[in-house]
Order: C-alpha cells, then structure tokens, then sequence
C-alpha cells in the first residue's frame, strides 16, 4: 500500500515538475512578433567601405524603443527607418571609440526640434585611465564647459527633458551582469574585451524575446557568453578574418570561428554580422564556412538599413525602401 501511495505522490510530482518544465519552456519563447532591429550602421570606422559606422535601433509596432551605439553615419539611418527620438526608452552605448558614438551629438541637437519631454536614460561604460566614464564622456561633450556647450541644456535641465546618465561597470578583469528595465524592456550588460577600451555587450529583452549585441570585443574571458543564452537574435561584430595574425586586432576583435562558438554554446536562433571592415568584407565565404563549422543556425551578413524580425531572425525589409 506504501508502495503504491509512493509511486503515486512520485507521478505527481513528476507530473507537477514536467508542467513547470513546459511553462518554463514555453515562457521563454519569443511572444512578440512584433519586435525587429534595424541596422543603421554596419560598417567600422573607415572611410571607403559604403557603410555607415556601428549603430541599431530596437523597434516595436515600428516605432523606436531602444538605440544601441549610433555612430558616424547612422543619424540619416535613424531618420529613414521613421524612428522619433520621443519614442525612444532608453540609450545604449556600448564604448566610446568614435565608430559606435560620433553621431550622438547630432541626436541631441536633433532632439530640441522634437516634443519630447520625458528625460531619456543613457547607458554607458565606466571608465578608465584612457577613456572618461559616460558622465565625463557626455560633459565633455555637451556639458557647461564641452565642445557643444550650447547643448548643455539637455543635462543641466535647461531644456524640455535631460539625458539621465547611467554608468555600467566595464571591467572585464571582473565582469558582473548589469541589469535594468525600461519602458517595458528589460536591458542586461556585460564588460566585454576590447584592447584597452572599456566596453559593453548589450542584451535587451522584452515578452521572451532576446536580441544581444556582441559590441567591439575578442572575447577574452569569453565574458559575452554570460548574456547571450537562448538570444532569437545574436549580431556580432565581424572587424577581422579567420585567421589574422595581427595581434592588436586580435586584442579588439574576435574571429569568425569565436563567433560560431559563442552562437553555438548559447544556442541562438539567428546570428547577424556586423561591423564589417575592408579585411573582412571580401572574404564572407570563407567567414560563413567558420562560423558554420560551429554554428548550425540562421547566419546574416548585414547591410545598412536592413530590418530583421527578432521572432524569426529572417530578414523582413529595408528602411531604404
């Protein structure tokens, strides 16, 4: 009798364990078809390649929500995927090398031809004996006494709303997982390897759905695997080839074969391919078949203004268009 009662009570709890099993499961599934990323920028931070620098923009219903780095070139972007800065819930830097954030001056200056007068949070690295933290970085920028002083306004409330600085801890010696949320958004950060620039990987999820960005990095530490599990949509950074043998390249960026793995242990639907750079924009098949030799999924190369659905990591449309 004490035999069948146990057996009983197990089966229930088995049963009790496989239906939060599947809640779980089904939880963590993508629920939002309405989720995509546009890519404003796809290039790095040179000159004659027909891409404008590193910068996306989250979207929802096809609005703005959240903007990730914006730099050289990716205003003009900004403008033709119908994005409003009064949309926007948050700000995401990743670092500040000039490729991923020399267009954001141009977005404050923008902002004061706008009706937005809710304050719009900025998140950025911590910084270090080679680069300011993100307030010294924005009071440089556009403080009382910076280069756009006339825009200061925008962090001393003088104007219609402020930028709210947040500082992330960038040491990647000692990564911890930032979390936060905004306007319905959860955002998680992690330091990530880039040489001697402090940086950030960036994942922003909202109803099961998960879009991380690699930023600038070698993955050192591999401390980018921390954020990227189950992402629907991983975009990586592909600056060098398979292969290089140039050693400060290797300190910034990783390989295609990193990104592969990165893809495969978190087990990301769709991985898309970005900043691109002359040493890499020639050599996409050899690129795709080390990746591959990892990675099984959905693989991407990024144009400019490309629009991906996060639930399906397809390809849906261009703002060009």
């Amino acid at each position: 009798m004490r035999t069948k009662r146990f057996f009983r009570q197990a089966g229930g709890f088995a049963l009790a364990a496989l239906l939060v099993f599947s809640a779980n499961a089904q939880a963590a599934a993508c629920r939002n078809p309405n989720l995509d990323v546009v890519v404003l920028g796809s290039g790095g931070p040179e000159l004659d390649d027909n891409r404008a620098s590193v910068g996306y923009l989250v979207r929802e219903n096809g609005r703005a929500a959240v903007l990730v780095d914006f730099g050289s070139g990716t205003s003009l972007n900004f403008e033709r995927a119908g994005a409003k800065i009064e949309d926007l819930q948050a700000v995401l830097l990743s670092q500040f090398h000039v490729d991923h954030v020399n267009d954001f001056p141009a977005l404050v200056k923008g902002a004061f031809f706008t009706r937005r007068n809710r304050d719009l949070p900025v998140y950025g690295p911590s910084g270090n004996h080679s680069v300011p933290a993100l307030p010294q970085y924005l009071a440089r920028l556009i403080g009382s006494k910076g280069a756009y002083a006339y825009l200061s306004g925008f962090l001393d409330g003088g104007e219609s709303f402020r930028l709210k600085p947040v500082t992330v801890a960038a040491d990647a010696a000692h990564p911890k997982v930032f979390a936060a949320s905004e306007g319905g958004f959860r955002i998680s950060a992690v330091p990530v390897t880039h040489s001697i620039i402090p940086a950030l990987g960036w994942r922003v999820e909202k109803d099961g759905c998960a879009v991380v960005f690699s930023s600038g990095t070698s993955n050192m530490g591999r401390t980018l695997d921390k954020i990227a599990a189950d992402a629907d949509l991983l975009v990586a950074h592909n600056a060098i080839p398979e292969g290089s043998t140039d050693r400060v390249a290797l300190k910034l960026h990783m390989m295609p074969s990193e990104i592969g793995r990165i893809a495969a242990a978190a087990h990301a639907k769709s991985v898309v391919l970005s900043h691109f750079m002359n040493r890499t924009e020639n050599v996409m098949r050899e690129t795709a078949a080390a990746i591959g030799s990892r990675y099984k999924g959905k693989l991407n190369f990024a144009r400019d203004c490309d629009i991906y659905a996060v639930h399906s990591g397809e390809k849906i449309g261009s703002c060009l268009h």
